[in-house]
């Protein structure tokens, strides 16, 4: 197995990595997000909606709720899970939920403006590969999103990703419990497995998914400006959501998650010289208005060697006070989220290093 096909989907872009570990080379594209392709396509289409697929991401969800009020919306229990996790919710939205097996007379009745939902547009990958003159059947294929998991009544998502994180993270000294092959997925991952689950018609031979925010950190210690640095913050502030994380050789310390359109500045800083000197605690940021916090280790902010700052929305950090670099794994700030999975992948493989400089 060489040839790999990394795409992270986020709320502004889909970011794509094609790496052959036979010759070295490797490829890359940054497109729209299918997020916001699709609601653009579903706001243009006029008339009653058929929405099959899985559940995704981002304002799709606020664009199927302002379509029901004015036309009638049929969805599957699958697609529903865009808005809900809870099908009653989306009953009361005004939209209709129908078996999986009857959605097919919907998509192809014309009365229907039809869609199908998920993170990963086969097609529109298999273009962008084409064009870029490469196959479209990977050995494997990685896949990140960011999934709140499958909360349970009475617990928040935000408690529940919380909890799930946790989990998964205090019994191991890295970040490998968070990447899965697709008959791996916890359950409660529901958006991931969607992603899974709709990358099959890439032919890849194995298919794999983590987490973005994790797979931005695990990017971001790839940037040689962290070589031989310890214990080291990484940033990941992207369009919707921003990360930060404390590392300590090579092994998670914390990490902070708040939106990107509540953060200023200065909350920022507060926030890197909290994590580091173990100030921040999950029901605090949450009072706060975060998305949430893991500690598990204090490294201290004067200890601290470099602070990496990635993510398209980073230029929130340009007037810091802080010392902060400018992150750029692989050569393009962009590629943070992929080359994370790559790395996560070759782990896994207990492949030899790559190293890029």
């Amino acid at each position: 197995m060489s040839k790999y096909l990394m795409v992270d989907v986020g709320a502004g872009t889909m970011d794509l990595l094609w790496y052959d570990s036979e010759t070295g080379e490797h490829f890359k594209a940054v497109a729209p997000s299918p997020v916001r392709t699709l609601a653009r396509q579903i706001r243009k289409s006029r008339g009653p909606l058929a929405l099959a697929g899985v559940e995704m991401g981002g304002v799709v969800s606020s664009c199927i709720k302002e379509r029901a009020q004015t036309d009638e919306v049929v969805m599957t229990e699958s697609s529903a899970a865009t808005l809900s996790h809870h099908l009653e919710k989306v009953r009361a939205s005004g939209i209709r939920i129908v078996p999986e097996e009857t959605m097919a007379g919907y998509l192809a009745d014309p009365k229907y403006s039809s869609f199908t939902l998920g993170d990963i547009q086969p097609e529109t990958i298999k273009t962008i590969l084409t064009g870029l003159g490469l196959p479209w059947n990977p050995d494997a294929a990685v896949l990140c999103a960011q999934d709140h998991g499958m909360a349970p009544d009475g617990m928040s998502h935000i408690d529940f990703r919380h909890t799930l994180f946790e989990n998964l993270l205090a019994p191991s000294p890295d970040f490998q419990p968070m990447l899965f092959r697709q008959d791996e997925i916890p359950r409660s991952f529901n958006r991931l497995t969607g992603m899974a689950r709709s990358a099959g018609p890439l032919g890849a031979r194995e298919i794999f998914v983590m987490d973005s925010g994790i797979a931005a950190i695990i990017g971001g210690l790839q940037d040689v400006q962290l070589k031989e640095k310890d214990p080291v913050i990484v940033l990941d502030i992207a369009t919707s959501h921003t990360v930060v994380a404390a590392v300590s050789g090579g092994r998670p310390a914390g990490f902070v998650e708040y939106h990107t359109r509540d953060l200023t500045l200065q909350r920022l800083e507060e926030l890197i010289v909290g994590l580091a000197d173990g100030r921040v605690d999950h029901a605090s940021i949450v009072a706060q208005g975060g998305h949430g916090a893991w500690v598990r280790k204090t490294v201290g902010f004067s200890n601290v060697q470099t602070i990496l700052a990635t993510g398209p929305k980073r230029k929130l950090l340009a007037a810091s006070r802080l010392p902060i670099l400018w992150g750029a794994p692989w050569g393009d700030n962009m590629m943070t989220g992929t080359v994370g999975l790559l790395e996560a992948l070759r782990l896994r493989r207990q492949l030899a290093p790559i190293h890029y400089l």
